[in-house]
């Protein structure tokens, strides 16, 4: 059964959406004191729309754009909530970009492998995902690095993508 988007979530069909787990949730509601879901009777949270948005700019500053949780908390104080709201946006637009054109779905059975047909004599050329990212990765870098020297000339305040890099800090890969 689908729900409305207007309609209030449970803490599990808020983790299964934004693919994390419940506890996080509960952690994230101690940290960020702008998440406020309704609690009902024995303590169950109902999650609203705006709780929603925010908590998937939330996710999207924090597992995207790999922004610490001190860095998230700075932007909330410094640049208010719809600042964040609208950093789920830009993830998802970028997300939406970067998304194959063709159909995700296929026949029953075993994820297709990729044969080697590349002989000795022949060069293996990268596949289309692989070489698109690094480029749209590129152009972003570049669209930002603009952004800020057009903020810097007018003498504008930096906004909280652009200034933040000292808050973004490189995260321990998964082994």
């Amino acid at each position: 059964m689908n729900k409305s988007a207007e309609a209030f979530r449970t803490i599990g069909e808020v983790a299964d959406e934004l693919q994390i787990p419940k506890h996080v949730l509960r952690f994230w509601e101690g940290r960020f004191p702008q998440i406020r879901p309704m609690k009902r009777g024995g303590g169950r949270r109902y999650y609203r729309p705006e709780d929603m948005e925010l908590l998937r700019g939330i996710r999207a500053l924090l597992h995207a754009e790999g922004y610490t949780i001190r860095g998230v908390q700075k932007i909330l104080r410094e640049h208010g909530v719809e600042q964040v709201k609208a950093a789920a946006h830009r993830v998802l637009a970028a997300q939406a970009a970067a998304a194959p054109a063709e159909p995700t779905s296929r026949k029953r059975g075993r994820k297709p492998v990729a044969r080697a047909t590349a002989t000795a004599t022949q060069p293996e050329s990268k596949a289309p995902e692989e070489a698109v990212v690094p480029v749209k990765v590129q152009i972003l870098t570049a669209m930002r690095e603009l952004e800020i020297a057009r903020a810097i000339l007018r003498g504008q305040p930096l906004n909280a993508t652009d200034g933040a890099d000292d808050l973004k800090k490189p995260r321990a890969g998964r082994s």
